[in-house]
């Protein structure tokens, strides 16, 4: 993730950093895949530091044998794209706040 020139993160912050990318990855696992379809799906929201953060984001998904024509891989790269998203608009609106 680049750069955003936010200021160091408080636990709450951070807290909230991460429910925030784990959410978005479940959400957007479940639009695309029926909850029925998916045998496992674990999502893993991890920071390092405060200033600067480094977040990392890792998405494992087990779908149903009747979903055999859906590219996993591409779901999962997919997911973990909008989670980062989510948590650098997050970061980004922080940075607003301080600057206030």
């Amino acid at each position: 993730m680049e750069e955003l020139g936010i200021p160091e993160l408080n636990s709450k912050q951070i807290e909230e950093l991460c429910s925030i990318a784990e959410k978005t990855a479940r959400e957007y696992v479940l639009s695309k895949v029926p909850s029925r379809r998916i045998e496992a799906l674990n999502i893993s929201v991890e920071t390092e530091g405060t200033k600067p953060v480094t977040l990392t984001i890792e998405v494992d998904v087990s779908l149903s044998p009747l979903m055999k024509n859906s590219d996993v891989q591409k779901l999962v790269d997919e997911t973990v794209k909008e989670a980062y998203a989510s948590a650098e608009e997050y970061l980004r609106k922080l940075k607003c706040r301080s600057q206030k």
